[in-house]
């Protein structure tokens, strides 16, 4: 749909049915509901990422995207470090449901702020031109799958984070059980890990913004390995373990998340065409959206059979592991330092040509 539709309003349709959505969560009788409620919450979310990618790569020129994706980035993971940390307060001050109240407010104050530009030409790719609305969404798809197989360099990005996301979930959601047998005491100590991880990439963000540039080697398997020995580390903690160091294990896998992150985005936005890139970030979320399915699940049964600090011992060498191969086959999976650059210097850039 993003590469079919105004990329503006399916932000803006999007907004105004997750706020809703929201409020409709306080009303439901029980988890029965509830559950169903979440499902299209998080749904209509998915249509977020790639119509709000896809805009970028149309109105920013190639050469500004890693500036244009670090600020994307920039603003996600202040959400992290803000979003927890007023979210800790609120509680404190009101009740959950005031917190899901206000959840909702901040939706319609995104749809708002969209508002103005919902007018706002979107400049179709010479490619698209000759389409009618008669080219069927299957075939569409079908392209985006047929594009992503012949495109190495987006293939292997996909596959390397496939494989590391796996990796990562199976444990992201094990954090609480985790600070359980590290500081059993303290139930708030979650929100300043969130926020410690938040502060790291931001950190690593500003950084790779004032020098512009990022291999696509380093930054994707530099971020794996930065990710896993932070869990690894997280893990082998015990009990009664300073908070500073915990938080300091929190900010490297922070400063790994948004290395990867960063340069993950940067590579499907150059590597990708503007008329392909709702497709190639459907897909890319349709994956992440099968493995946050999966390896949750495999993760919980790891946990119960090891304990938690084993199972971050062991997914964090993993996850290493895996940053560890990036580095060591990166002229072969991304080989963009000597093809990349004079490639897209013989191709015109569409969106310096709109603008």
């Amino acid at each position: 749909m993003a590469d079919r539709m105004s990329k503006i309003r399916i932000m803006l349709i999007c907004d105004i049915i997750i706020a809703a959505l929201t409020l409709a969560a306080l009303a439901v009788p029980n988890i029965t509901w509830l559950l169903p409620v979440l499902t299209l919450r998080t749904a209509m979310g998915v249509f977020h990422t790639p119509a709000q990618q896809a805009l970028t790569r149309r109105t920013v020129r190639e050469s500004e995207l890693l500036q244009a994706s670090s600020w994307n980035g920039l603003v996600n993971q202040s959400s992290k470090i803000a979003g927890p940390l007023l979210g800790a307060a609120t509680l404190g001050a009101i009740s959950p449901e005031a917190c899901i109240i206000l959840n909702a407010a901040a939706r319609l104050l995104s749809f708002f702020l969209l508002l103005p530009l919902r007018t706002l030409a979107e400049p179709k790719a010479p490619e698209q031109r000759g389409q009618t609305d008669r080219t069927k969404f299957l075939e569409q798809w079908k392209e985006g799958w047929m594009f992503l197989l012949r495109a190495k360099i987006v293939l292997h990005t996909t596959l390397f984070g496939f494989f590391g996301l796996t990796a990562i979930l199976m444990i992201d959601y094990q954090f609480p059980t985790l600070l359980r047998e590290i500081a059993p005491a303290d139930e708030s100590l979650l929100g300043p890990l969130i926020a410690a991880i938040g502060a790291g990439a931001v950190g690593v963000m500003l950084v790779i913004n004032r020098f512009g540039r990022i291999r696509y080697g380093w930054g994707l398997g530099g971020g794996y390995i930065l990710i896993g020995a932070g869990i690894a580390l997280l893990g082998s903690l015990k009990a009664g373990a300073e908070e500073a160091l915990l938080l300091a294990l929190g900010g490297l896998i922070g400063i790994g998340n948004g290395l990867y992150m960063l340069t993950h985005n940067v590579v499907l936005q150059k590597e990708t065409p503007p008329e392909m890139i709702g497709r190639v970030f459907g897909i890319q979320n349709m994956i992440t959206g099968i493995v946050m399915f999966a390896a949750p699940l495999a993760g919980g049964v790891l946990v119960r059979m090891t304990g938690a600090g084993s199972a971050f011992v062991c997914l964090g060498l993993a996850t290493a592991l895996i940053g560890f191969g990036g580095l060591i086959l990166q002229a072969k999976l991304w080989p963009e330092d000597r093809h990349g650059a004079a490639r897209r210097a013989q191709q015109p850039d569409t969106a310096k040509q709109h603008t």
